[in-house]
């Protein structure tokens, strides 16, 4: 039986933490093999953001377990959030067409999506998003998927089950390939709506999202004209692989206990975010998972990247990969063994030079406008290529 989770801090050497994609819920997991450890329960302490009020305070603290309370803060913040002195709540929503909606998928889950089109134009091509773990495709997104559309693309998102908006218990994934199957069921209908039956098609997965990207495309090999994959979750390091006794227990305590959750975690955003400015302002994102991760999501994730990892040479479609080379959530070198491994001729690697992982929502404006420059013209180039051989 576990009676409570603690956090490990050894009084003699110990293994370093490790560095492998895992690390985007687990950033302050540890292996130790000495004996005199000392064990010191963690507090995890109620939030308080600066600004907001107390009524406003009493909704961010309930437990978010439940779709319901996720939805209630989320419209509760709404105007909070659009206040933020951050680069991508900048950009103008004027002449894009947005639309939200609620939808229940063939497994009787109500699923949050949302789209943003050009209100002037037929768009270029449509993207579809896969957000990372723990987030949602509203907050930071909107930001990312406004500067899309008036760059004339179509943009289609969707709360995976569990997350964000979704139906779901918070940040509990029972199956990977279940997850996968979602989002390709949803994006599947949308790309077969007419006015988008003959645009291009694009993946966009960031972190988590990208191991779903990766995944998706792999079920579907001849679906999508390319893929744009931001600090990708998609292979474990061969020296930073947990020991296989370890896995072996996870596993077994996940057959039994899915739902618990696992380890202590440090704030994401510590890691993620290099400008300190955007790093509080993360926490506005009120409805992304901030808790401890379930162990069930956390086998899911770790079979994952193990299957990919086998897999990258099944990879066949054009890609944009980009990279912070000072990520210390996803390691760039994963992204370069994937670069180096795809099976295709059309393929680019871009690495940021001091960069962390929050490569659009955390980094100096300037990075965050030479991102966004690259994806762009990654995807005009792209688009110009399909509708040339369309027509």
């Amino acid at each position: 039986m576990i009676k409570s989770i603690f956090a490990l801090r050894p009084t003699t050497k110990h293994y370093r933490c490790m560095r492998h994609p895992l690390n985007e819920f687990r950033e302050a997991f540890c292996i130790h093999k000495k004996k005199n450890i000392r064990r010191e329960v963690i507090r995890v302490s109620r939030m308080r953001l600066p600004g907001v009020d107390d009524e406003l305070h009493k909704i961010l603290n309930t437990k978010m377990d439940g779709v319901d309370a996720r939805r209630r803060a989320r419209e509760a913040f709404k105007d909070v959030q659009l206040g933020i002195d951050h680069i991508l709540f900048k950009t103008p929503s004027g002449g894009i067409k947005m639309e939200e909606s609620y939808e229940k998928n063939s497994k009787g889950v109500e699923i949050f999506c949302k789209s943003w089109l050009p209100g002037a134009s037929r768009p270029k091509a449509a993207v579809f998003y896969c957000h990372g773990y723990g987030d949602t495709c509203t907050f930071f997104f909107e930001g990312i998927a406004r500067k899309l559309a008036l760059s004339g693309y179509g943009v289609f998102a969707m709360d995976y089950p569990g997350f964000g908006l979704s139906e779901g218990l918070h940040a509990y994934i029972h199956s990977f390939d279940g997850l996968v199957d979602d989002v390709i069921e949803h994006y599947t209908k949308i790309k077969e709506n007419p006015p988008f039956q003959s645009l291009p098609s694009f993946l966009f997965g960031q972190s988590m999202g990208g191991a779903v990207a990766l995944k998706v495309h792999l079920k579907q090999p001849k679906a999508w004209d390319g893929a744009i994959l931001v600090a990708p979750m998609c292979k474990i390091a061969d020296d930073m692989v947990p020991p296989k006794l370890l896995t072996h227990i996870l596993i077994g305590i996940a057959n039994v206990l899915p739902r618990h959750k696992l380890v202590p975690q440090k704030d994401l955003a510590e890691a993620a975010f290099r400008d300190l400015k955007k790093k509080e302002q993360a926490a506005y994102n009120v409805i992304a998972y901030k808790d401890k991760p379930r162990l069930r999501t956390a086998v899911e994730m770790l079979k994952t990247t193990q299957e990919i990892e086998q897999r990258l040479e099944e990879v066949s479609l054009p890609l944009l990969i980009l990279h912070g080379e000072a990520d210390t959530v996803t390691d760039p070198s994963v992204s370069k063994v994937l670069h180096e491994k795809a099976n295709c001729s059309d393929k680019k690697l871009k690495l940021y030079k001091d960069a962390y992982h929050s490569l659009l929502e955390g980094e100096p404006d300037e990075i965050i406008i030479q991102v966004f420059g690259d994806i762009i013209s990654w995807l005009d180039e792209h688009s110009l290529k399909q509708n040339h051989f369309f027509y």
